[in-house]
């Protein structure tokens, strides 16, 4: 029969516990208990990285009923916390050192065992993070802009701590490995001008143009003349304010507007960051509005990131997925890139260049997560700690998913489908050789 056991003997408990995973995981974290201790996750832990625990009941919460969501809450509300780093620098290190493996040789029933007294506990229930009554009701046209806005409308002032000075906020492009995230940015945005070999007096459109960045950049050094939407109010009000500022309100225009009821004909079009929104049933209707936009003999460039294919072809139903709809993108969901160029076939497009970039996006949202990090303060006092915690979180899981290979990026360029020449140069040799 199972007895109650004091605080000090729950840690002690779990103390023997973390020993007996740290030596097969053997990594450099520690683990410190509500009465003080610090145990190390095996021979190599050194101290610096600390994940904290501040009492058995958020153990006994996470015994009864397990779950990532709970797990998440627990951390947002600092039930469990980590010290010294981000769960990108704990997450490099189970993704690369053979720990799944080695923790498989543990008995989970043996563990279940030792666990056994935290039933008798009282569990800490952690409250429910950020209303979600403005996203997350479904994808498709009726809930677009609620979703769009509870990812983008955050903060400008928050997105300005972490993004670079032109605030863009999709994968950077590193011609070195070296460069900051200012000059990748930059460079990002003019590769994907020379990919739709822009222009002077050409009708541009940017889907989903975030706070203008790249509207504003081919208008000023390519002659374009843009059109930029987006469903996220506070974006739309910077970009204007942005395009007045820099003296370009005769270029470029914005309307805060569903892509669905664009009207005219453009001679490029760009869509960065924005389909993953879209949702795989509704790509169809998406790439079929695109191509409709677009004139003959003119280019679409679709930038987004995707999922590995598999040969079931399960949607997004894993725990942390269902996590990153529920937090951070509701009404999201990432394509396989097989998927991507077949729904654009058949809307009608011929693709002429796919290019990953996989590690950019890697190196992009990793230093994303340092910045954020390096300006906690001034991120909690924009947007509250909840907040910036789970954001923090939410791009160090990103990074490890590009650096495990679970997430992609690609840029894919088409033009409509027809027959005899593109009109495109033979080689892309004049997009990198000066």
């Amino acid at each position: 029969m199972l007895k109650s056991k004091s605080d000090a003997e729950l840690a002690a408990i779990t103390r023997a516990l973390i020993s007996e995973i740290g030596e097969k995981l053997d990594i450099d974290l520690s683990v410190k208990l509500w009465d003080g201790s610090v145990t190390p996750l095996g021979q190599n832990a050194t101290g610096r990285l600390r994940l904290t625990i501040a009492s058995p009941g958020v153990i006994a919460s996470l015994i009864k009923g397990p779950s990532l969501d709970k797990l998440i809450r627990h951390y947002i509300y600092k039930n469990i916390d980590l010290e010294g780093g981000t769960l990108f620098d704990v997450g490099e290190q189970l993704a690369f050192k053979g720990s799944r493996k080695r923790l498989k040789q543990l008995s989970k029933t043996d563990i279940l065992k030792q666990l056994m007294p935290f039933l008798l506990v009282r569990s800490v229930a952690p409250e429910a993070s950020r209303s979600f009554k403005s996203g997350g009701k479904g994808r498709g046209a009726a809930n677009e802009q609620n979703n769009i806005q509870f990812h983008y409308d955050v903060s400008n002032e928050f997105y300005k701590l972490f993004l670079d000075e032109a605030m863009v906020y999709s994968c950077a492009h590193f011609t070195d490995w070296d460069n900051n995230i200012d000059q990748a940015q930059h460079d990002k945005l003019d590769i994907t001008c020379k990919k739709l070999r822009l222009k002077p007096g050409e009708r541009f459109l940017d889907i989903g143009c975030g706070w203008g960045s790249l509207l504003i950049h081919a208008a000023k050094n390519y002659g374009v003349t843009g059109h930029g939407v987006t469903l996220a109010k506070e974006q739309h009000d910077y970009a204007l304010a942005e395009i007045e500022k820099q003296g370009l309100s005769d270029k470029l225009t914005i309307e805060l507007k569903n892509y669905r009821d664009l009207d005219g004909k453009f001679d490029k079009i760009a869509s960065i960051g924005m389909y993953e929104h879209v949702g795989i049933d509704h790509m169809p209707t998406y790439f079929s509005k695109v191509r409709s936009l677009l004139n003959p003999g003119g280019l679409f460039l679709n930038h987004g990131i995707t999922r590995k294919d598999k040969k079931k072809k399960a949607r997004m139903n894993r725990p942390e997925q269902r996590a990153i709809l529920k937090y951070i993108f509701p009404g999201g969901e990432l394509d396989s890139i097989a998927g991507t160029i077949a729904r654009m076939e058949q809307a009608g497009f011929e693709i002429q260049d796919v290019e990953g970039w996989r590690m950019h996006y890697q190196l992009t949202t990793k230093l994303w997560c340092d910045r954020l990090t390096a300006r906690k303060d001034e991120a909690i006092a924009i947007v509250g700690e909840q907040t910036y915690r789970i954001w923090v979180a939410y791009l160090a899981g990103v990074s490890l998913g590009f650096l495990r290979g679970s997430m992609r990026l690609y840029q894919t360029l088409a033009t409509h489908s027809a027959k005899g020449p593109t009109g495109l140069p033979p080689t892309r040799r004049d997009l990198y050789c000066q």
